[in-house]
């Protein structure tokens, strides 16, 4: 597979031509990237009227996937989010309400996008107990359910699959549900963009979600701000048609070449022994799941490319994260209850070895699983209107009974406690300062 951007970026830079354009570093710096840094120079193509050389790229990409179309972003997920709602709500299908179906475990952006789109969120709350805010177990029934309770069908059903702890959702029949009923199925893929490339391939797109994100930079070799927008084959075809613009529509009109040149060069490491890496590193991965169980440790079911560990006893994944810290050890993310770790094969069989050699034997057996508080604030004002009126600031604790303005979230995750517009009851308070928010942005009374 050829690699058209990355191949154009390398021959100007060697080329020496005296660089009358933007950046102003004019292809010099302490950096060392900066030749490679350029803008829609003669023969660089533009991202958001790609003819040339980044819309052969995408092809490239897409044709790896297998999907009816994929585009590059280079503002990570969020960008590819706002668009895929966007073409849904301009797009719908006829008899559907301008509603998003959503499970609750959101990232913050789906609440953004739904203030500048001006749709109404309903929630897919978590089926059973749920003992992590990360977490939205839901059901192909429950779905069903929950959309033959509303009085039209949503625009479109909206999943977040992995999530943050890695639990994966039962794509196939939840998209065999929602289709039953006459709507689309969208799913943030952020942290599963390798999955397509799995022995058994478990992406969205594979097992029938119409429109998904991915952000490359996750888990696979590119740079930070590398994403997809992948749009099925049996999509409606006004998705394909009209995606670029929805992308141009939230997009900057300077994006990084740099990124766009990993994306290009990712399709080149993908047709090469990734597929024969992947399934050694995920292998690999699961013997140390057996030994660190067999350690005392809690390891939780996920994705393959995760480590989830319950925090032991009475410490917390945070302790044990510092822990890890002093020892040379960088995790994805901790909170109080959890440890997550995210491997891909660029990480080195001598990582495994001195995380493994930190981690030892647990101290204790995990701590019990305490179902959490479950939020579910009023909709007291539009939340279009409540983002964008004047707020202030307030301490958590005095929270209660406030409306909620722009969401308060640690990041990352980013999964928001309560949504813009949405009564702040006390379960939600409880949350706040269980995962350590302090304050809250509310509507000025």
């Amino acid at each position: 597979m050829d690699s058209p951007i990355a191949d154009f970026v390398k021959s100007y830079a060697a080329s020496g031509a005296a660089r009358f354009h933007m950046p102003g570093h004019k292809g010099r710096g302490p950096l060392g990237c900066e030749a490679l840094d350029i803008t829609e120079i003669a023969g660089a193509d533009s991202l958001y009227e790609a003819e040339g050389i980044i819309a052969r790229s995408e092809e490239n990409a897409g044709s790896l996937f297998g999907t009816g179309r994929t585009l590059y972003s280079t503002e990570g997920s969020s960008q590819c989010i706002r668009a895929m709602l966007h073409l849904i709500l301009q797009n719908r299908k006829p008899g559907t309400a301008p509603v998003v179906l959503a499970a609750r475990n959101v990232h913050k952006v789906f609440i953004y996008a739904a203030a500048l789109l001006d749709f109404r969120p309903e929630w897919l709350w978590p089926e059973g107990e749920s003992n992590s805010l990360l977490g939205c177990p839901i059901s192909p029934k429950g779905v069903a359910a929950a959309m033959d309770a509303l009085p039209e069908p949503p625009a479109a059903v909206y999943i977040t699959s992995p999530d943050y702890l890695g639990n994966l959702a039962d794509i196939r029949d939840i998209a065999a549900a929602v289709h039953e009923r006459g709507s689309i199925l969208a799913v943030d893929n952020a942290h599963g963009a390798y999955l397509h490339f799995l022995g058994s391939p478990l992406h969205p797109m594979d097992l029938g979600a119409d429109i998904c994100c991915d952000s490359a930079h996750k888990t696979l070799p590119a740079l930070t701000g590398a994403a997809y927008l992948h749009i099925s084959k049996s999509a409606p075809a006004a998705f394909a048609r009209k995606a670029r613009q929805a992308m141009a529509l939230f997009g900057s009109t300077s994006p990084s070449y740099l990124t766009l040149a990993s994306l290009d060069l990712c399709n080149v490491y993908l047709t090469g022994n990734y597929r024969k890496e992947l399934a050694e590193s995920c292998l690999e991965l699961e013997k140390l799941k057996v030994r660190l169980r067999d350690r005392g440790w809690g390891v939780e079911p996920s994705d393959p490319l995760r480590l989830t560990i319950a925090a032991p006893g009475a410490s917390s994944g945070l302790e044990l994260a510092g822990l890890l810290r002093e020892r040379g050890i960088e995790c994805e993310h901790a909170d109080g209850d959890y440890l997550v770790l995210m491997f891909t094969p660029s990480n080195t069989p001598e990582e495994l070895e001195i995380l493994e050699a930190a981690l030892g034997y647990a101290p204790a057996p995990p701590a019990e699983k305490k179902s959490l508080p479950l939020p579910r604030g009023e909709g007291a004002m539009p939340l279009r209107r409540a983002m964008f009126a004047p707020q202030e600031t307030v301490p958590a604790q005095k929270a209660l009974g406030r409306i909620c303005g722009a969401p308060t979230v640690a990041c990352p995750p980013a999964v928001p406690i309560a949504v813009s517009g949405e009564r702040i009851d006390r379960e939600a308070v409880e949350l706040f300062l269980r995962y350590g928010l302090e304050t809250v942005d509310v509507v000025k009374e």
